[in-house]
């Protein structure tokens, strides 16, 4: 049993820390400290570095599995024009995806040990550090294990020549959202789209993060009346 008033020693490695804020631990996970150096995550080295991410690994590692599987459905059969409406499909329901996850997953509210523990390394480390450019991307062994459902769930909704297609476009579409994800966080956008995207992620961290779950765009937010209407910047997304 842990003393109530538990407070989190930010030199030692946290996940296993964590845990312990129990109900105190959505108020602490959403005060960030901004800063570049991500803390430590694990007493194990091999842990540790599974947790720490660069940036371009993930295009390098994932476009050409995306290549792969459009190359299959062009084997199969399915003309260009096909391809790409297939490609782009599977860009729009990522998005989906995107905001569903974001906004239902990574901002489930929790009090228990476990719970904290696995929200912490799902989303929270990101809100705790949200300059960490280690841990800004998703590790490529934790997305191989998630493709898995999601390829099952692709080959149910299509035929077995456009599923491939239309996954590649929805694996595409993730690697676009982390792309875009790391340089809201870090780049230095010159004009105003990209400009008004940082601005409207970076709202989402520091001053209303129930709202704005979208990275990529603000469109199911306002499908889903989740826009952070209170800030101006937000409005003009």
């Amino acid at each position: 049993m842990v003393a109530q008033n538990f407070v989190v020693d930010l030199n030692k490695p946290l996940v296993f820390q964590v845990g312990h804020l129990e109900e105190a631990y959505e108020e602490w996970v959403h005060q960030p400290i901004v800063s570049k150096e991500g803390p430590r995550f694990f007493q194990n080295n091999v842990l540790e570095f599974l947790t720490r991410t660069v940036w371009w690994a993930i295009p390098v590692i994932w476009v050409p599995v995306v290549c792969c599987f459009i190359h299959n459905s062009i084997q199969m059969g399915v003309g260009c024009p096909h391809i790409a409406l297939l490609v782009v499909l599977g860009i729009f329901v990522w998005t989906l995806v995107e905001y569903t996850l974001h906004r239902f997953l990574f901002h489930i509210k929790t009090k228990t040990y476990w719970g904290n523990t696995v929200h912490y390394l799902l989303h929270g480390c990101h809100h705790k550090h949200p300059m960490d450019g280690l841990r800004l991307v998703f590790p490529p062994a934790a997305t191989a294990i998630l493709l898995f459902p999601f390829w099952n769930l692709v080959k149910l909704i299509s035929t077995p020549s456009t599923a491939p297609a239309l996954f590649g476009g929805g694996l595409l579409g993730y690697v676009i959202y982390d792309c875009t994800h790391y340089y809201l966080h870090h780049g230095q956008p010159k004009t105003e789209v990209p400009r008004n995207l940082k601005k409207y992620h970076l709202n989402h961290h520091f001053r209303v993060q129930d709202k704005g779950f979208g990275i990529t765009s603000s469109l199911w937010d306002k499908v889903f009346r989740t826009l952070p209407s209170s800030d101006a910047d937000a409005k003009r997304m």
